[in-house]
């Protein structure tokens, strides 16, 4: 028996799963080939059940992955650095790079990311050709329009072939406005077959709206990220899908803005679609514990000393004044208002009582569980500094130090050095309300747009604004702005580069990258995918 061309492109989802045609009978005879339809008929649906799993498995190294989607769009943006500390954090220089915008098409995250989104892609096509039921069929091809989604935005192009297509052939390639309207194409047509009754953590009609909604907002960027653009009618499907999601009174804000990313956000009642962790459990688990992992220090939980972090990846000082901080925030207690909660700063259960780290953004001296000052390795204070080297490279005294530090997710120290349990959030309610808000200002609404920033300030504890711009192309960091808002509530959540380009400040200088170069608005093709697939063309300037 010898396997189809598509069975044997794809056959290592398969073997996991082969034993549920154990006991099927196939017709076969020597040198004969199975086709799709025979093998389909005999894994049944538990068997096309299993090839969807695996693709929904696929989801969670790209997007939770410190080298992966998350290093792409943070650390080449205002939000995130990774400073060389010695002999740590150097790895030939790729973080820093990143950071300075100096990038070349032999980095391996760009390569990696390229290879892992392309997983999902093909294995979530591999689905349809394994007879999936209507509802299976939708959620696969869900999951390879996020894969392009991502594809799309960093390098400007993405591979795609349908089951059927002749596989000694190289897959078709979508760029621009061409790929948009195939994305866009795919999420309208499979929205009403999407189980309704899916929750978070499966694909969902409120996920295919959001990632609609993102497509329509990006459709002009893609098109031309050197002067991005915003049609009416895009700005309108931007609206009418958030307002749906808005009015069906699914979704509520919780009640501290760090429940959503505790290590029992299970329930939030902010997720739209998330990648589920389980404690304690490895199979699966995207690893979500480098979040907190690759900022913490190595003496951030005494009692684990000297594995409690990586002491890597920062905030830059100018990111983080957009908060309009007024004050220390290490100060600040359980009960003290804050100017926006969001900057963290405050006792957090679950955390703060085991450690000392409050969630949000860690600067000047750092205290444990007991209020003791905390000491770096080399016994001087462990007081966290906004100054980062100019070239990124620290040495001295400064080598466990420089740099304020981002906990988004509260660590799970139930499991820690383990599986934590912490759901990955990928899009969450409010970016909902932040999108509809930039539609109806990019058309004019302005009133109705300050209003929805207004309603989230609100949930979050942070003060109402009386106006509100959409963009200072001359300050990135004006805090007046809905970029700037987009950053308070959505830092670290690996849409901040997408955000700066469609705001048409990518390119803006900031802290530790002095100038840039067009070509830095999209990731170059890597070498070995042009080798692989002709249809693939490098982008300009690379």
């Amino acid at each position: 028996m010898k396997p189809n061309n598509i069975f044997k492109k794809f056959a290592t989802p398969f073997l996991a799963i082969l034993a549920l045609a154990g006991c099927t009978k196939l017709d076969e005879h020597l040198n004969s080939t199975l086709t799709n339809a025979q093998v389909s008929s005999a894994l049944g649906s538990a068997g096309t059940g299993l090839l969807l799993s695996a693709a929904y498995s696929d989801i969670g190294g790209p997007l939770t992955g410190q080298d992966q989607v998350f290093s792409l769009e943070e650390n080449t943006s205002d939000e995130s650095l990774v400073p060389t500390r010695g002999g740590d954090w150097d790895d030939n220089g790729v973080w820093r790079v990143l950071h300075a915008h100096t990038w070349n098409a032999d980095h391996g995250q760009v390569l990696s990311v390229f290879n892992n989104l392309n997983k999902i892609n093909f294995d979530a096509t591999n689905v349809l050709g394994f007879g999936p039921s209507k509802g299976q069929a939708a959620e696969a091809r869900y999951l390879r329009a996020l894969s392009l989604y991502y594809l799309l935005d960093l390098y400007g192009q993405f591979p795609v072939r349908n089951p059927g297509d002749n596989l000694l052939l190289p897959p078709t390639v979508k760029t621009g406005a061409d790929g948009a309207a195939f994305i866009i194409s795919e999420l309208t047509a499979i929205l009403p077959d999407l189980p309704a009754n899916n929750g978070p953590h499966l694909a969902n009609p409120d996920a295919a709206r959001v990632l609609l909604m993102k497509c329509y907002l990006q459709k002009g960027t893609w098109a031309n990220r050197a002067a991005p653009t915003y049609d009416a009618a895009d700005m309108a499907q931007v609206i009418a899908l958030g307002n749906t999601i808005i009015t069906s009174g699914k979704y509520s804000f919780s009640t501290n803005y760090f429940d959503n990313f505790s290590p029992n956000n299970h329930s939030s009642p902010e997720a739209i679609f998330d990648y589920p962790n389980q404690s304690g459990v490895s199979a699966n688990n995207s690893g979500i514990a480098g979040r907190w992992n690759m900022t913490l220090h190595y003496n951030s939980w005494t009692p684990n000393n000297p594995n409690a972090g990586w002491n890597g990846f920062t905030t830059i000082g100018d990111f983080y004044s957009s908060f309009n901080v007024t004050a220390n925030p290490t100060a600040y207690g359980p009960t003290d208002t804050l100017l926006d909660p969001r900057i963290g700063g405050r006792y957090y259960a679950g955390a703060t009582n085991i450690s000392g780290v409050r969630p949000g953004f860690l600067v000047n001296q750092q205290y444990n569980e007991n209020g003791v000052a905390i000491k770096d390795r080399k016994g001087a204070p462990l007081a966290y500094t906004a100054a980062i080297a100019p070239d990124m490279k620290e040495t001295g005294a400064n080598l466990e130090v420089t740099g304020i530090r981002v906990v988004k997710y509260a660590p799970d120290y139930a499991n820690y050095g383990g599986p934590s349990g912490n759901n990955l959030m990928i899009f969450r309610y409010s970016d909902v309300l932040l999108m509809v808000a930039e539609a109806q200002m990019r058309t004019g609404a302005t009133a109705a747009g300050l209003a929805l920033v207004n309603q989230l300030r609100t949930a979050r504890g942070a003060a109402t604004l009386s106006s509100l711009a959409l963009v200072n192309t001359a300050n990135v960091e004006d805090p007046n702005t809905l970029l700037a808002e987009r950053g308070r509530e959505l830092y670290w959540e690996s849409s901040r580069r997408t955000d700066l380009e469609r705001f048409g400040v990518y390119l803006k200088p900031w802290q530790y990258k002095p100038s840039d170069d067009p070509k830095n608005l999209i990731f170059p093709i890597p070498n070995q995918a042009l080798a692989a697939n002709p249809n693939l063309k490098q982008n300009p300037g690379y």
